[in-house]
């Protein structure tokens, strides 16, 4: 029942009538004006933000969607580390080298890694997010849970907006605030965004530069080590015990070594520093060692999947090549170029799911799921080799 009761709620709250949804708004909006105006927000930059602001209630279902297809690594790490952003990303190192250098030499993060989150958060730039800020975190701070969050960053967005930092027609990010090349929440951005370029702005939407050193920035505050690896993969000896595994877990490199651990590819592990071990996939995928490096990008987002993209990216962009543990599945995960083909192979079947982009949502997924069924296929929904290798084949 505890868990009805909100779905009840939320449900009653997206189906007011439009005349009572913005009521209830401008009557929240003249409540947060009182703790909001004042030193970092004048009364100028609060009306212009909020002049005819309606509640976009589609931001609702995205903080209580409960998705039910949950990704497996392998699909996740195949989509954000495939060959074409690997090739992006070293275009990038090369347009953008004098801002990555002065980002490298000022804050100590290597360009690779700054390149990797630039591309695992935006695609470079190209999926930035298109909801405005001030309208989405205005509906979030007034309806929903977690409201005292998302007035906080309500008032920093406002903060931004007075500063002069980024063209107000320019703040657009995702529902929940993120927004920029790299994806700063507004109060990360009043905390930790820098001028790399020198024109007296903070700008993370309009600067690739100030985005870029302003990743960095992050890095450095994160507790990144300038020099030193996020870690690498190793190979663990037979009948290891994978319950001394864990990002927190920390051994000094010795230790990982008199227990059998080696470094995949050959070679000793360092002689100084510590690492944790994981294991994304369990005790039959690939293992890794990971640093006080790994633990700065995880700050990032604080999912080990996400840190390890962003380190297998950076590790790519350098020259490194995939992984050399396989996966423990049968049915690989796909890059966005695979996605992309089971998309159009679909269309031609009849399904209408859009224009091919590589991203597997919901249309793409009953699409596959009533395939796999006609092709009696275990019906998962999922984008996959075995899916593709069906389709291709015409079954």
């Amino acid at each position: 029942m505890r868990r009805i009761a909100p779905a009840l709620a939320l449900a009653a709250t997206i189906a007011a009538t439009p005349a009572v949804a913005q009521s209830d708004f401008r009557s929240c909006l003249a409540g947060l004006r009182g703790t909001i105006v004042g030193p970092g927000v004048s009364a100028a930059t609060w009306e212009a933000a909020t002049r005819g602001l309606e509640p976009d209630m589609k931001v609702l279902e995205f903080l209580n969607d409960q998705p039910e297809f949950r990704t497996p690594i392998w699909d996740y790490l195949a989509a954000l580390v495939d060959e074409e952003r690997v090739a992006d990303g070293r275009a990038m190192l090369r347009q953008w080298s004098q801002a990555l250098g002065t980002a490298e030499s000022r804050y100590g993060v290597d360009r690779f890694t700054i390149v990797a989150v630039w591309g695992v958060e935006s695609d470079f730039g190209r999926s930035i997010g298109k909801r405005s800020l001030v309208q989405s975190l205005a509906t979030l701070s007034c309806y929903g849970r977690r409201q005292a969050y998302f007035r906080t960053e309500f008032a920093a967005t406002l903060k931004i907006l007075d500063r002069g930092d980024v063209d107000p027609s320019h703040l657009t990010g995702s529902w929940a605030g993120a927004f920029g090349h790299t994806q700063f929440m507004p109060s990360t951005f009043l905390r930790l965004a820098v001028d790399l370029d020198g024109d007296g702005r903070r700008d993370v939407v309009d600067s690739i530069p100030d985005a870029l050193g302003s990743t960095a920035n992050y890095l450095d505050k994160s507790g990144w080590v300038q020099g030193g690896t996020w870690g690498f993969e190793v190979r663990l000896p037979a009948g290891f015990d994978a319950g001394v595994a864990g990002r927190t877990k920390k051994r000094p490199f010795s230790s990982w070594s008199a227990l059998g651990v080696r470094r995949v590819g050959g070679g000793g592990l360092p002689d100084d520093g510590s690492a944790g071990l994981i294991l994304p996939a369990g005790r039959n995928g690939p293992a890794f060692l990971v640093t006080r490096n790994f633990d700065a990008i995880y700050a990032y987002n604080a999912a080990e999947s996400y840190a390890l993209a962003i380190a297998h990216l950076s590790d790519r962009l350098r020259g490194g090549g995939p992984f050399a543990t396989p996966w423990p599945t049968d049915d690989r995960g796909l890059s966005r170029a695979e996605r992309r083909e089971v998309q159009t192979l679909l269309l031609r079947r009849g399904y209408d799911i859009g224009a091919p982009d590589g991203a597997i949502g919901t249309k793409t997924r009953q699409a596959i799921a009533d395939w796999q069924v006609k092709a009696g296929l275990e019906r998962t929904g999922r984008a996959s080799g075995k899916v593709l290798d069906g389709l291709r084949a015409g079954r």
